[in-house]
C-alpha cells in the first residue's frame, strides 16, 4: 500500500465531504457558523467603523475585545469569549498578544476568515433589505393561521 502525504489524505477526505450525512464534519462547521454570533463578529471584523451600515464595501481591520463587545449589542462576555475562541480554533480568526500595561489583545480576521466573512457580508445585508418584507410575511401568515 502506497504512502500518501497529508495534503493527498485531505483531498480524498474532501471529496466525501457531504454536509447531508449526519456523520460529516462539514454538518458541524456548518452549525458554527450559522450562529448569529459568529456571523456579527465576521461582520465587524470586516468593516472599518461603527456606524450603521460601515461594514459596506470596507476593509477588514483588527478589533480589541471591548470594541467588539460594544459593537455587537447583547453578546454576554462568556457567550463573545466562547464564540472568539472557536473561530480562532477554526482558523478564522487570529489572536494577537502585545506586551503593554495592560496587555493588549486584537483579534483580526485570517485569510480563510475573509473568505467566510464575504459571504456573510451579503447575508447580514440581505436580512437588513428584506426584514420588512419578512415581517409583513410573518404578520400575514399569523393572521391566516390563527
Amino acid at each position: 500500500m502506497p504512502t500518501r502525504t497529508a495534503a493527498q489524505q485531505r483531498a480524498e477526505a474532501k471529496v466525501s465531504y457531504d454536509a447531508f450525512l449526519a456523520g460529516c464534519p462539514s454538518r458541524q462547521l456548518l452549525a458554527r457558523i450559522s450562529d448569529k454570533w459568529v456571523a456579527l463578529i465576521l461582520a465587524a471584523l470586516g468593516s472599518d467603523g461603527p456606524h450603521p451600515g460601515a461594514d459596506r464595501g470596507d476593509e477588514p481591520r483588527s478589533m480589541r475585545y471591548a470594541e467588539l463587545s460594544r459593537r455587537l449589542a447583547g453578546v454576554s462576555q462568556k457567550m463573545l469569549t466562547q464564540t472568539l475562541r472557536s473561530l480562532e480554533r477554526d482558523g478564522l480568526v487570529a489572536r494577537t498578544v502585545t506586551p503593554t500595561v495592560p496587555v493588549t489583545v486584537t483579534y483580526e480576521l485570517t485569510d480563510l476568515g475573509l473568505s467566510l466573512q464575504h459571504m456573510m457580508r451579503g447575508i447580514k445585508t440581505w436580512a437588513e433589505a428584506h426584514m420588512d418584507e419578512v415581517l409583513a410575511n410573518r404578520e400575514e401568515y399569523d393572521t391566516h393561521v390563527a
